[in-house]
């Protein structure tokens, strides 16, 4: 499969981040090396980018209550099915059985949630969301983490202090899977993630950017 552009270099970075980290949780689920993260807000119509993503990849559905969140899930769910491509849900663990999703993604505070997910779901891929260090807590169960926000970031991030790529490379080394980065990542910076051990790319406007052709 072939990209041009600002799709091609974050496709081609993701995918060098992957088969350096081995690419596969602790749980031996593979991880997708891109997550498109969506946003009622600022991805209003999230199947068009997930039609246009890389087989493999991932899309983390975010539907926060909205009303139409059953119908949305479930289109994506379809059009996720015919691109070769998994469907994760933010929180919601009766939406992702509703709609068949592949996996669920946890904010920070539900990290405990992990381990009985894990021997619920076993098929599922979890991920939770870091903002940083772990400080000891647990991490049964989880498949990889998504940490954030690496640089300036827009969104729900807008109001957190970046990380900056020394200080993510610190916290994820500490950590017992692989993590993503997440903010502020875009094609002109996504090269300074081949100095971590960084397992992907997770991201929301430069995605939507990139692959919404």
């Amino acid at each position: 499969m072939s990209f041009s552009g600002d799709a091609d270099i974050l496709w081609g970075t993701a995918l060098a981040l992957a088969r350096r980290a081995c690419g596969v949780s602790p749980r031996g689920h593979a991880l997708p090396p891109l997550l498109f993260f969506t946003d009622p807000d600022r991805t209003p119509e999230p199947w068009k980018i997930a039609q246009n993503l890389p087989q493999g990849s991932a899309v983390v559905y975010r539907a926060f209550s909205r009303a139409d969140a059953e119908a949305t899930g479930l289109k994506l769910r379809a059009v996720c099915d015919r691109a070769g491509v998994k469907l994760l849900v933010g929180k919601d663990e009766t939406l992702a059985t509703t709609i068949k999703a592949d996996g669920l993604h946890l904010p920070e505070i539900d990290m405990a949630r992990a381990k009985h997910l894990a021997k619920q779901y076993p098929h599922w891929l979890l991920t939770c969301a870091l903002h940083g260090p772990l400080d000891g807590r647990s991490a049964t169960g989880l498949d990889a983490f998504v940490v954030s926000p690496v640089f300036r970031a827009g969104g729900a991030s807008r109001a957190k202090p970046d990380l900056g790529i020394e200080l993510f490379s610190q916290i994820i080394d500490t950590l017992p899977c692989p993590a993503y980065g997440l903010g502020g990542i875009h094609p002109a910076n996504a090269a300074q993630l081949l100095t971590t051990r960084a397992c992907g790319i997770a991201g929301v406007e430069s995605i939507m950017r990139a692959f919404g052709r």
